[in-house]
């Protein structure tokens, strides 16, 4: 599928049937998020990836008990930094001099701007900052799964600090932004199904200026 027939086709998936999803999709979902960009290049965010049933019940119960969550096949934590810090942006800024072979003088120029910035700021700012960036990977991954034909269902609706404490994310100074439960669709259960995709029209959605 073409990827404009492949967003017409996913939903959010109000109900899943366990059934399990081929690992090759998921390391595709997987890498397409990977590869989303990020501001500064600082890739602030990492994925947790759950596939162990008793671990996905527990988190089932920290997301107001919503069925995905339990019964996907790989249940996706987005999660960011909780700030920035100097040793974490040097890192991705090492990283990138050794992919590239080389040292840039713009490039460290930009580095020591960060340094200056960035860690001085409140960790509430440097965290709302690095969350963004985890919705950007989301949607990548959103459009990755719909091509895979894989159902998803991004969700906001969790206590964040519940889901941080089952996970020990606080041990990696990392906080939870958002899940995305992987699967496929339970039709008959779900009452979303077989219901029409409702968007607003091209003319009310987009403004050419």
């Amino acid at each position: 599928m073409d990827l404009i027939k492949s967003l017409e086709w996913r939903y959010a998936s109000k109900a899943m049937n366990g059934q399990k999803v081929p690992q090759d999709k998921i390391d595709r979902i997987l890498e397409a998020a990977r590869l989303s960009p990020t501001s500064s290049g600082l890739q602030p965010i990492e994925i947790m990836v759950i596939t162990n049933q008793e671990l996905k019940d527990k988190l089932k119960a920290a997301s107001n008990n919503q069925s995905m969550v339990s019964d996907c096949s790989h249940l996706l934590v987005f999660t960011a930094w909780d700030t920035y810090t100097a040793e974490r942006i040097n890192k991705m800024f090492d990283l990138t001099n050794d992919v590239r072979g080389f040292t840039n003088e713009g490039w460290e120029n930009y580095r020591q701007y960060l340094l200056g910035a960035y860690p001085s700021r409140s960790a509430e700012l440097n965290f709302q900052h690095a969350a963004k960036q985890a919705y950007i990977a989301l949607g990548v991954a959103l459009a990755a799964a719909a091509i895979e034909q894989v159902d998803s269902t991004p969700m906001e609706g969790f206590n964040a600090d519940e889901v941080d404490n089952i996970l020990g994310l606080k041990d990696k100074h990392l906080k939870s932004v958002v899940l995305l439960p992987l699967g496929y669709r339970d039709a008959e259960k779900d009452w979303l199904a077989p219901l029409k995709k409702v968007r607003k029209s091209k003319e009310d959605f987009i403004t050419t200026i």
